[in-house]
Formats: structure tokens, C-alpha cells, sequence
């Protein structure tokens, strides 16, 4: 496994991602909270489909994107919060 939970013992809320239940150290970066917990893609590219994930973790590059609670927003800039309902954005194959 890539990436590990620096903090296992941390209080954990729960939240879905695709449906799916997860549960995730309260108040952590949502982007890493969801790398340790296994989650490598977070979107697909709008033009081939091509699975994307965080890349630099500030805010930059737009990789980490994800619907939170209805809204495309970036899982870097995000902390962890009871209840969230995330989804992966899917792109579309280009015609």
C-alpha cells in the first residue's frame, strides 16, 4: 500500500463515496484521508476517461477533483467532515 493512515487511532466519521460507506479520521485532508483509505482515482479526464488522482496537494493541478455534497470541488483543499457524500466525476470517451 502506497500510502498508510499516519494517525490510526484518530476519531473517525463516516461518509460514502460512490454510494459506498467510509470511514475517515475527523478533520483530516479529504484527499489524503481517501488516499490511505485505499482510494487511488478520484475522477476520470472529460475527453478519454483516464483515471486522475491528487498529484501536488495544494490546490495546483486540479487532479484531486470530486463532487462533495453536490459540488465539484478539490479534495486537497478540504478537510473530513461527518456525513459528506462524495462521488467520482466521470469523463465522457469524445465522439
Amino acid at each position: 500500500m502506497p500510502f498508510r493512515d499516519l494517525s490510526p487511532d484518530a476519531p473517525r466519521v463516516r461518509v460514502t463515496l460512490d454510494g459506498a460507506p467510509l470511514d475517515l479520521p475527523d478533520g483530516a485532508n479529504l484527499a489524503a484521508a481517501l488516499l490511505a483509505a485505499g482510494v487511488g482515482s478520484f475522477r476520470a479526464t472529460p475527453v478519454s476517461g483516464a483515471p486522475r488522482g491528487p498529484f501536488c496537494m495544494m490546490g495546483a493541478c486540479f487532479d484531486c477533483l470530486i463532487e462533495v455534497d453536490g459540488v465539484t470541488r478539490q479534495a486537497c483543499m478540504m478537510q473530513v467532515g461527518a456525513g459528506l457524500t462524495l462521488s467520482r466525476p466521470m469523463g465522457k470517451v469524445a465522439e
